[in-house]
């Protein structure tokens, strides 16, 4: 089934821009009264919808969805809180997409806060036109690029429409809510068909009663943007269920009955790293429970800001291809420091790139194998190649994933093509350096950081991984200490001298008693997650410092106990070696 009533047509392109003009009904349209808005209310609200001139190439959700993949997030621009810049993003600029879409996407989802852009209040609500403007402009940028795209409401989740807080004022949110995409209907009317509209981001959702509200947003945003008129009766939705979460949309999903809009659900998925196999187990269940709705993975990420890359590259495999056999569409998360940097127009992780943007459910990608954090007590990776400052340099051995691939080369950061059998050789799984061709760029003395890059070429899939080769020694800090008291209200920059790569792999955070300061959830996991803080919440790092956040600073205050923060690097051997500690002191 791909609308709420039966979808009438599945022709999917060319695609026409219709003309749109605003139009004064007589009489009181047939208004959903679902937020208690009075029949005066309605009629004000619907008074002026759009009537569209010039044709609409209807699409089914299910070629529409099929049509987004592989989709791209404009993450942290107009989403950001309070304003489109607040965030660690210049404002959107059209050169972006002509960049998203040469990378081989084919779509883009627009993330848009409309929280503090409303010039009026109950019942009343009114979205600032010149915020309306600035948004139908970006949409026509993507557009006029070819490119699919889904507009939503984001950040406005928790800001004003938590309908899962004790108390939360459903009849203000339901009111608000059906003013807000009458409003967004009626600007974004006669967009064509490569335009599509999600209802609301994530939204909170803890218990059936929860999703029931959410049902009825799905419902209120259908009225909401049909009683706007023009191409919206037609247009193609990507309805919730509660906070967008597979297993809570598979338990509580509703879909609203009596609209005609060709729908799809949409989930957003950032789990499990570790266990890939649960990918497979978590996709299978929101499919096997929809079997004929489009389904679109509308968030996902594994960040080359903070994630191992031989990891990464095994799980971005893994989803992509399991996606991909379940006919699941994705659209990936980027906020601006993730995967694109907006102001060179370059890709921090062509690997995963080009594995997201051409994966099929069958390519058979060669990957740098890695450990798995299980029951290992030190990590591995195959996306590195580690040498000791101070130690001699000897041949080594990395493991890799040939899925029945052969290497084909392995060139340098200069291009120049190693030569097999002199600087390296393929045995079984492993690929082995030389020690004579290690020494071309090690000694015992060469200064820590990345020394060279080394990009692998192979004779099926479309994987090109990097070996890095690193020397390193333990960084260390300016200072080791400071009283907790003394730099509370904000986070706490500490100068670091790197000794290698300029990461940080993770922090453990044990108080003096040795109890988890935070995160005790971990006491289950194995031995390199014990104990370890949460990236961003906790911690964070820059070119010069690493940095412990205000709320990790005040956790230990409210603990009363001085708390030891080890820092631990790459390569990872359970704070052993390459590790500094630091201590709050309270």
């Amino acid at each position: 089934m791909d609308s709420v009533a039966e979808a009438d047509t599945r022709e999917v392109l060319p695609v026409l821009q219709g003309l749109c003009v605003l139009r004064r009904t007589i009489s009181t349209p047939n208004v959903f009264l679902g937020p208690q808005l009075t029949t005066a209310q309605a009629a004000s609200s619907t008074s002026n919808g759009a009537v569209c001139t010039g044709s609409f190439s209807a699409i089914s959700a299910a070629d529409f969805v099929s049509a987004l993949h592989p989709g791209w997030n404009v993450g942290n621009t107009l989403d950001a809180v309070p304003d489109e810049g607040s965030w660690n993003n210049v404002p959107v600029v059209a050169s972006t997409f002509d960049t998203v879409k040469a990378a081989g996407f084919k779509s883009v989802r627009l993330p848009v806060t409309w929280a503090y852009h409303f010039t009026g209040s109950s019942p009343d609500w009114t979205v600032d036109p010149v915020w309306l403007q600035r948004v139908s402009d970006v949409v026509d940028q993507i557009v006029a690029r070819g490119l699919y795209v889904v507009v939503d409401v984001h950040h406005d989740s928790w800001v004003w429409a938590d309908v899962s807080q004790s108390g939360a004022d459903l009849a203000m949110i339901e009111e608000k809510f059906y003013k807000l995409w009458y409003q967004i209907g009626t600007k974004l009317a006669c967009k064509s068909s490569l335009v599509a509209f999600e209802p609301i981001n994530e939204p909170p959702c803890n218990t059936a009663t929860d999703a029931a509200e959410i049902n009825k947003l799905n419902k209120i945003f259908l009225q909401a943007i049909n009683d706007a008129g023009g191409f919206n009766s037609q247009r193609v939705v990507t309805l919730v269920g509660g906070g967008q979460d597979s297993v809570k949309t598979v338990d509580w999903f509703v879909a609203p009955s009596g609209f005609s809009n060709p729908y799809a659900i949409q989930f957003h998925y950032y789990s499990p790293y570790a266990d890939k196999a649960t990918v497979k187990t978590d996709f299978e269940l929101i499919r096997n429970k929809f079997p004929n709705v489009p389904l679109l993975l509308g968030e996902y990420d594994a960040s080359p800001t903070n994630t191992e890359p031989a990891a990464r590259w095994k799980y971005v495999d893994t989803l992509i291809k399991i996606a991909a056999s379940l006919d699941i569409s994705c659209i990936l998360w980027d906020n601006g420091l993730d995967h694109l940097d907006r102001t060179t127009s370059t890709w921090r992780d062509t690997n995963s790139l080009s594995m997201i943007t051409k994966s099929t459910a069958t390519t058979a990608n060669s990957l740098p194998d890695s450990t798995e954090d299980g029951s290992a007590t030190t990590q591995s990776s195959s996306a590195y190649i580690f040498h000791q400052y101070g130690t001699a340099v000897t041949a080594q051995t990395l493991s890799f994933i040939f899925n029945g691939n052969t290497l084909s080369s392995i060139s340098d950061s200069t291009g120049a093509t190693l030569t097999s059998g002199t600087d390296y050789s393929v045995s079984g799984a492993n690929i082995v350096f030389t020690a004579s061709y290690l020494s071309k760029h090690l000694s015992s003395t060469t200064a820590p950081g990345v020394v060279a890059t080394l990009t692998l070429k192979f004779s099926g899939g479309n994987s090109s991984p990097t070996i890095q080769i690193v020397q390193w020694k333990t960084p260390t800090l300016s200072s080791t200490s400071a009283a907790a008291s003394s730099v509370s209200g904000s986070d706490l920059s500490i100068p670091i001298t790197w000794g290698g790569l300029k990461t940080i792999a993770a922090v453990k955070v044990l108080t003096k008693s040795g109890t988890y300061l935070v995160d005790d959830w971990t006491n289950y996991l194995g031995p390199l997650q014990q104990a370890r803080a949460t990236y961003s919440g906790h911690y964070n790092w820059d070119t010069s410092n690493v940095i412990l956040t205000s709320s990790v600073i005040n956790s230990v205050i409210s603990a009363g106990q001085s708390t030891v923060f080890t820092f631990e690097f790459f390569p990872r051997d359970n704070g052993a070696v390459n590790a500094v500690n630091f201590t709050l002191t309270v």
